[in-house]
């Protein structure tokens, strides 16, 4: 095997190991579900290390595959054969004083995903990944204008349905894992 290769394969190891947890849960908040997610964050992988010899700066490779991940959730939502999965993750009844917290957040959870994909990427990477507009946009391959668009467009219509004193994004990307 040569130097080179070898480089690479540590390099690529050293990626996945230190920011698996943190690209898994933006999978997770892309798809809603635990194992499309692993599944989703193997696809990206994947093509992460057949794009590596090709990418100029192995320091933003995380966010190739953050990029990857999600085009690759928006291309599978817009499959025929895909559909939205009941949600397994009910708010735990022993803890009264977060009822009020745990339902708002499982309602806003649902909300998420109904909205488009494109719309709840800008929101997902904007609010729970707290990429700027111009990270956020990176991720999307589109402008930081169509960036604020969806998310406008995306807020809107989550405050249409959940009502505009919903405080949106009280938890953080822990709190929304299973």
């Amino acid at each position: 095997m040569a130097e080179g290769h070898r480089r690479d394969v540590a390099a690529y190891s050293d990626l996945v190991t230190a920011r698996s947890g943190s690209l898994f849960r933006t999978a997770y908040l892309m798809v809603g579900d635990h194992q499309l997610a692993q599944d989703l964050l193997q696809e990206a992988l994947v093509k992460t290390y057949v794009a590596w010899p090709r990418l100029r700066d192995v320091a933003k490779a995380e966010a190739y595959t953050r990029r990857t991940i999600v085009n690759t959730a928006i291309s599978w939502r817009r499959r025929r054969s895909f559909h939205e999965r009941p949600l397994d993750v009910l708010p735990d009844a022993g803890v009264a004083d977060r009822v009020d917290e745990l339902a708002t957040r499982d309602a806003l959870w649902v909300q998420l995903h109904l909205l488009p994909p494109r719309q709840r990427a800008a929101i997902v990477l904007r609010y729970y990944l707290d990429l700027s507009e111009a990270q956020t946009a990176e991720a999307m391959g589109c402008s930081v204008g169509a960036v604020k668009s969806q998310t406008s467009t995306g807020l809107r219509r989550l405050r249409d349905r959940m009502g505009p004193e919903v405080a949106l994004f009280t938890t953080t990307d822990k709190g929304m894992t299973s």
